[in-house]
């Protein structure tokens, strides 16, 4: 019997991001179908966190995004949010005078004027926690429900967002290094979590350096390079095709062992563009050119957290991080 494929809750269609005349997102076309685990994956300064960006709202781009068949290419970051869409960030970006409990409720709750005028005159009154108690149980923080970030490891602080994120029960779950600061056995018992997450129906975007995470748990994974898809497939498929070995061993490696020695580099790259662009077109951006200034996403809280961060910050480096297939082709020089 064939399987049928799974109806897509989310789709990009040419997405692409460009800051000044660099090129960050190429023309992505990702789809994640409903319950489906997807992974994205690529060397350093590849473009995976400015993709969550545009997906997100956090950063202009052209191309369309669709979430459960509704366009919300147009839609701010906050309406993306309550539209179904909940993420995480590189930087963790939590709240230092809020519990994991409170991070929680915030993210749970439907802000609007009802919320408003009820918490003015009841400032007190019970919420329905059960959406908070499932998001602090499905990552275990149960035993530091009551702790505050700064009374917190770094790993652990990175399951208080996925937490967080959790609470707000979107639909798709976009996770941009989640399993950073876990050691082995912590992140392989963090796939298992989020597997189970996924398989009771929310379906999750993965982009995680921990390829071998990745590939045990994502039931189909994307690979980018220099902004472009270069590959999609089963894990198995992607472990074995030769432009992923290439992106991550070949010609490529060497700009990417730049961005990831020199975290900077991928910004100035960046930034030298965008000057240079202002420049030429008398310091604004055309309209409909579909360019943009990396995202500032400074002061924004709420569901989908706080500060974001572009692919420059990913400084983990490209060796080791894809362990490749044991008979592949050797590296080119």
């Amino acid at each position: 019997m064939v399987d049928q494929p799974l109806p897509n809750v989310l789709e990009t269609k040419s997405l692409g991001v460009q800051y000044g005349g660099v090129v960050a997102v190429d023309g992505a076309n990702l789809t994640i179908g409903e319950g489906e685990l997807v992974g994205l994956i690529g060397p350093n300064g590849a473009g995976k966190t400015t993709t969550v960006d545009a997906i997100s709202g956090f950063t202009a781009h052209t191309g369309t995004v669709r979430l459960a068949g509704n366009d919300i290419s147009h839609r701010s970051p906050h309406e993306r949010a309550r539209a179904g869409l909940a993420r995480t960030w590189q930087s963790v970006e939590l709240f230092e005078n809020l519990t994991v409990r409170q991070h929680c409720e915030v993210a749970a709750r439907r802000a609007g004027l009802v919320e408003l005028v009820l918490d003015s005159l009841w400032p007190r009154r019970q919420r329905d926690s059960a959406a908070v108690e499932a998001a602090i149980e499905a990552m275990e923080l149960e035993s530091f429900a009551e702790e505050r970030p700064s009374e917190l490891p770094h790993g652990t602080q990175k399951l208080v967002g996925v937490a967080r994120a959790l609470a707000a029960r979107p639909s798709v779950l976009l996770l941009d290094e989640p399993a950073a600061g876990l050691d082995s056995a912590e992140s392989e018992h963090f796939g298992e979590r989020l597997r189970g997450i996924v398989d009771a129906g929310t379906s999750a975007l993965l982009i995680d350096h921990d390829t071998q995470l990745v590939m045990s748990v994502c039931d189909r994974v994307y690979v980018l390079d220099f902004g472009s898809v270069i590959a999609t497939g089963p894990p198995d498929e992607i472990r074995n095709d030769p432009r992923v070995i290439e992106a991550y061993l070949g010609v490529g490696a060497e700009r990417h062992a730049r961005l990831a020695s020199h975290p900077s580099a991928r910004a100035e790259e960046i930034g030298s563009a965008a000057a240079a662009a202002a420049v030429s077109s008398g310091g604004d951006d055309p309209a409909g050119s579909g360019t943009s200034d990396p995202p500032d996403v400074s002061g924004v809280s709420g569901v989908s957290g706080g500060t974001g961060t572009t692919e420059g910050s990913e400084a983990s480096g490209v060796s080791g991080e894809f362990d490749g297939p044991v008979d592949g082709p050797e590296s080119r020089r």
